[in-house]
């Protein structure tokens, strides 16, 4: 998702007041609610969803007509409907039900970045990457862009069946292949200034795609800034779009629909840089239910991580086993904005401003001093309260300060010309502002507050930014949700990073650059930072990996980019695997990664059978009457097959045994040998300690054994099994994190009662409730 900064996307700022309370759909029919009732897998051969879901909702509330909203029919079954709560109670008794749950409303979460990765753009590409569709589930698309003009591009490949929706000027062609809009959100009326159709009008949707799949473009840039070659992963490959997300949220009942259809598309990977609540359990969550239907059909989900970094929680909002979560980290450039003072003082701020005052110095003044009567007199403006710099002209020509970060908001409805904001926040992204800006960290931004009121006559101006090199780079945002996986600890979330930090991509011509009102700057290519700018850098990398191997699963393309991923460094982030996962992607490694971690789908089921998961339930969501939970078919949860090695205990010495599975996806036959790498606080065994394939496709297992002394919130290692030519490298990771299956303590989470302290505090385990469908 795109970074929920009231900075870069001002209207996202009137949203995050209403964070915890917008989940929930509106009230259309007196007290009733949308809701979702997941009824599992498509039922084999030809079925009528509308005619079952009708009658189902008549068995169950003795009426059907004017309760049911859409059904999902063509991946998976389920169906929107509004219900009271007590008929939504009901419906989840009732036979064939998974689970009910409310129609919540999900959040949005290059010129440069692919570069840095090592992966250039003469880089060796497989011819049938023109046969690659990449889905975007986003705020749809701005077709006219140069990232999705068609020239040079043949008719799209055979496995297409998708449908594009022509309406408000919107055309497809032989790039955009496919285009889609979802709008079922009760009787809201769509908001002033939206298409009913796949155009994007937010910028969101646009960006995203062209990061991940865009065609390259010659002298992108922002007024100059970052001016280069724009690019996605994969140029040649065709994009499908899906409109699931509009100026103020993304309902999951749209996100269950374009899942439904870009399933049945034929849609190789699926691209959703969006979040929502923090769910207790993987199927009352629409992104984790999509993502496992496209999983059985053979599409890896590559999800955002989340923006929740800085103090509001900082959890994870996507952490499903079966997608592919991912952090955001910054690359080798960043931007700086000089503020100088009348005094002949220069401090270096954090913005991309585009706005060029041309050196000249204007009356510098702290909010308060621009109140014109009543009100606190110095609070309210100081920090930039609503009402407090609005209204009159008096500080027009000024530049304002505040101590708080939307500042410029105030100032530039005051008429200012430019505004200084004061905001420890880690200010390792750059944010675009309506007006000249620049931000400061605490210690400058104390100075800049000693002059003025130490002066009668303070001035300022503030220069354009300028790019400078970022050596440290790569490391993980601070505005990234981080792990572990509040669900099941013991799986590694998130899983890897990828570029996140200030990337320049294609931009709707429908919005300005901040979509702030009085912003006029309409630009077609844009600055945006958040989990949504990496969510789809790694959908490029997996969809590049499949370009090259196409018989990968979703499981076995995620464990090449994981075990292949460049190292990032502790140091600069105490969360460590549980900030960036593996390590920042690799495309031009991942290509080629020796051995994988296979996962099918059978293997998902034995380990929600060893969650306990019931198997009626695990019989719906598979569509397969066979299932069962025996004791042989029961696996732990690490004996997953997955590229990483995780375990959990409150605190003091523990021992868990990992069995996995190694296959052979290289032309050759090697033998690989097992490097430890650990803190001294962890013991890892490896048995055997060499492993020899002969032939492509083979498989050898081996047991690693962790002795851990939990005693902080994360303690690593790593396993690397070395062939002399790949290296598949597993972090090895110890928290005394525990299970988040409390749902009154998640509910005070959200609300604000307690703290991402308390959340990860080693006594907070299993004292909840479990889901119904969950075994007692």
């Amino acid at each position: 998702m795109a970074k929920s900064n009231p900075v870069s996307r001002p209207w996202l700022f009137l949203l995050a007041a209403a964070f915890i309370s917008s989940f929930v759909s509106a009230e259309p029919d007196g007290n009733k609610k949308q809701y979702i009732v997941y009824m599992g897998d498509r039922p084999q051969g030809d079925f009528s969803a509308s005619s079952q879901h009708s009658s189902l909702l008549q068995a169950a509330l003795g009426r059907a007509s004017d309760s049911l909203v859409y059904s999902y029919k063509r991946s998976f079954n389920g169906f929107v409907a509004k219900l009271t709560e007590e008929e939504m109670e009901r419906l989840a008794d009732m036979e064939g039900v998974v689970s009910v749950f409310p129609n919540g409303k999900k959040q949005l979460h290059t010129s440069r970045s692919w570069d840095f990765l090592g992966f250039p753009e003469n880089a060796e590409r497989n011819t049938v990457e023109s046969d690659i569709i990449v889905g975007m589930l986003d705020t749809g698309i701005w077709p006219e862009s140069e990232s999705f003009d068609d020239s040079g591009f043949g008719p799209p490949p055979s496995k297409w069946k998708g449908n594009c929706e022509t309406s408000d000027n919107f055309t497809c062609n032989n790039k955009i292949i496919g285009a889609k809009h979802y709008y079922l959100d009760g009787d809201q009326p769509l908001d002033e200034g939206e298409f009913a159709s796949p155009r994007d009008s937010a910028g969101h949707g646009s960006h995203t795609a062209s990061i991940a799949a865009g065609r390259m473009v010659k002298g992108a840039s922002l007024y100059g800034l970052r001016s280069g070659t724009a690019r996605g992963g994969v140029p040649s490959a065709r994009i499908a779009v899906y409109k699931i997300c509009w100026k103020d949220h993304c309902s999951d009942a749209n996100v269950l629909a374009a899942f439904d259809d870009a399933i049945a598309d034929g849609v190789d990977i699926i691209s959703i840089s969006v979040g929502g609540k923090l769910s207790v359990d993987y199927f009352e969550d629409s992104i984790s239910i999509a993502a496992f239907h496209a999983m059985k059909h053979g599409i890896l989900t590559s999800v955002s991580a989340g923006n929740l970094g800085y103090g509001t929680g900082g959890y994870l909002t996507n952490y499903s086993p079966w997608s592919l979560t991912v952090a955001p980290s910054t690359i080798d450039r960043k931007f700086v904005t000089n503020v100088r003072l009348g005094n002949g003082e220069v401090y270096k701020g954090v913005s991309i401003n585009t706005f060029d005052l041309n050196g000249e110095y204007y009356p510098l003044v702290k909010g308060e001093d621009v109140l014109e009567t009543g009100g606190d007199g110095n609070k309210t403006s100081r920090y930039g309260m609503p009402g407090s710099l609005g209204g009159d002209a008096q500080y027009s020509g000024k530049i304002v300060f505040s101590e708080l970060s939307n500042g410029w908001a105030f100032a530039t409805d005051g008429g200012a010309v430019g505004s200084i904001m004061q905001w420890d926040s880690g200010n390792d992204d750059a944010s675009t502002y309506p007006i000249s800006a620049a931000v400061l960290d605490q210690d400058p931004g104390n100075k800049v507050l000693n002059y003025i009121t130490s002066t009668s006559n303070a001035t300022a101006t503030i220069d354009k930014s300028i790019e400078v090199g970022d050596i440290p780079a790569p490391f993980i945002a601070s505005f990234s949700s981080r792990g572990p996986n509040p669900i099941t600890v013991d799986i590694l979330k998130p899983d890897i990073s990828a570029p996140g930090v200030d990337i320049l991509a294609a931009w709707s011509e429908a919005t300005t650059v901040t979509g702030y009102a009085g912003d006029k700057r309409v630009v077609k290519y844009n600055f945006d930072s958040g989990t949504s700018m990496a969510c789809p850098h790694a959908t490029g990398a997996a969809a590049f990996v499949k370009s090259y191997n196409p018989t990968l699963s979703p499981a076995a393309i995620k464990s090449a980019l994981m075990t292949t991923a460049t190292i990032i460094s502790a140091e600069r982030d105490v969360d460590a695997e549980f900030a960036y996962g593996s390590g920042q992607i690799n495309p031009l490694k991942a290509i080629h990664p020796g051995l994988v971690y296979d996962i099918e789908e059978a293997d998902f089921v034995s380990f929600l059978c060893g969650q306990d998961y019931n198997i009626t339930t695990l019989q719906l969501i598979t569509g397969d009457s066979s299932v069962s939970c025996s004791k042989e078919k029961n696996i732990s949860v690490w004996d997953l097959n997955y590229p990483a090695f995780t375990l959990s205990t409150p605190s003091g010495l523990v021992t868990r045994v990992f069995r996995r599975t190694l296959t052979n996806v290289a032309d050759v036959g090697s033998t690989y040998k097992a490097t430890i790498t650990s803190a001294p606080e962890l013991n890892i065994h490896v048995n055997p300690a060499a492993l020899s394939f002969e032939s492509f496709g083979e498989k050898q297992s081996f047991t690693v054994t962790v002795t851990a002394n939990v005693t902080k919130h994360v303690t690593s290692g790593s396993l690397v099994w070395d062939d002399g030519v790949h290296q598949v490298r597993s972090p090895v990771v110890a928290t005394s994190f525990q299970s988040a299956r409390d749902e009154n303590f998640i509910g005070s989470l959200l609300s604000g009662e307690s703290s991402y302290e308390d959340f990860h505090a080693p006594s907070f385990c299993c004292r909840g409730t479990k889901s119904p469908y969950m075994k007692a």
